[in-house]
């Protein structure tokens, strides 16, 4: 059996302020999202959208303008589909559902139902009202509530729509023709953006990706008086360092531990000492650039540690400085570390300095 899909974001978000279904999450929108997810089961992904709508497609094969309700929507996206035995109707607004849902709905039915709905138990006291009073406790025993990815025959899904009834989901159409419908484990993460604050609430479920990575400098003192010595974007007193750009080891060793982070490579790869360009340049430069690139990438540092180790200068006056000056270009608090390695190696004999640091990024949407 092939499978299609059709997901929904025609709606206007009345309820949410803004529409939900284009708002950015995790490096992308959530409508993405949902596409990417459908993609898992699909052959071929059908978008509908608003009237208004100016984007690129959200990674969907098609794109279908919809209707003024949800049941028209997906009219719009099922004429659009091209045949196929199976079509799944998922909503844009549920970005969450596991590549396992998707593939519970589809196998069900394979192994011969109309449709197939994933379904949570109730497990909160139901109450009937008008108004603020309560009119009767009703039995949760037998009751589900309800998500996408919703999976049907074609056949069983166009016979429904046939006759063009408005139903709040499609389900509840091959039910009314006569279907068999059945039911699949829901996920409890698996939620739906609706109202202000259910955005909030997606990425506390989802939990934000983070990276870490570590960075490494060694840079020996220079014999050039010329040379200025340049730690933490911040100039010191006392000799310079020897390198290709201003050799401020503690700014290039925050740039490689970004970049591992990242999974960019190293400072060499982007900033080639063979490269006249980056001839005495100083080393913010390198650092906006890096930050750029990993922003790029969906993802911004949220905790930045140096630690320099050095015989001389004494830096410890200097030290907030640094803290501030990296702070500024970065974006997140940089802790900045000063020790000496108490004589032993060629640090110890005060022939060059070395930093080491540590980043964590995390995913920004």
């Amino acid at each position: 059996m092939n499978v299609a899909a059709v997901v929904v974001a025609g709606g206007r978000g009345t309820r949410f302020g803004s529409q939900k279904q284009f708002t950015s999450f995790a490096g992308k929108t959530v409508a993405a999202h949902a596409v990417e997810s459908a993609r898992i089961v699909a052959d071929v992904v059908v978008l509908v959208v608003p009237s208004d709508y100016a984007g690129s497609g959200e990674g969907a094969d098609l794109v279908v303008v919809g209707g003024d309700s949800r049941t028209a929507s997906v009219r719009a996206g099922l004429d659009a589909v091209p045949l196929a035995d199976v079509v799944v109707i998922h909503d844009a607004a549920r970005p969450l559902a596991s590549a396992e849902l998707f593939l519970r709905v589809v196998n069900a039915v394979h192994a011969g139902a109309d449709a197939a709905i994933p379904a949570l138990a109730v497990t909160d006291t139901v109450k009937r009202v008008a108004g603020d009073r309560v009119i009767e406790t009703v039995p949760r025993e037998d009751l589900v509530t309800v998500q996408t990815p919703q999976a049907f025959r074609r056949v069983a899904l166009v016979a429904a729509h046939a006759a063009q009834v408005q139903a709040t989901d499609d389900a509840a159409l091959v039910e009314a023709n006569g279907g068999r419908v059945v039911i699949v484990d829901g996920e409890p993460d698996n939620i739906k953006i609706t109202n202000p604050g259910d955005d909030i609430r997606l990425r506390q479920r989802r939990g934000v990706g983070m990276k870490i990575g570590q960075g490494l400098d060694v840079h020996a003192f220079s014999d050039d008086p010329t040379r200025e010595l340049v730690l933490g974007l911040v100039k010191v007193e006392g000799p310079g360092l020897v390198g290709h750009s201003d050799a401020d080891v503690a700014t290039h060793a925050l740039c490689d531990a970004l970049l591992g982070a990242a999974n960019l490579g190293d400072l060499g790869r982007h900033f080639p000492d063979s490269d006249p360009t980056w001839s005495g340049v100083a080393s913010e430069v390198l650092l906006r650039d890096v930050i750029e690139k990993i922003a790029r990438l969906g993802y911004r540092p949220a905790s930045a540690d140096i630690t320099i180790v050095a015989e001389r200068p004494k830096l410890a006056p200097l030290m907030p400085a640094m803290s501030r000056a990296l702070t500024a270009v970065v974006g997140c608090v940089v802790s900045v570390k000063a020790t000496t390695s108490e004589g032993l190696g060629a640090i110890g004999r005060a022939e060059g300095i070395a930093a080491t640091a540590v980043v964590l990024l995390e995913e920004f949407s």
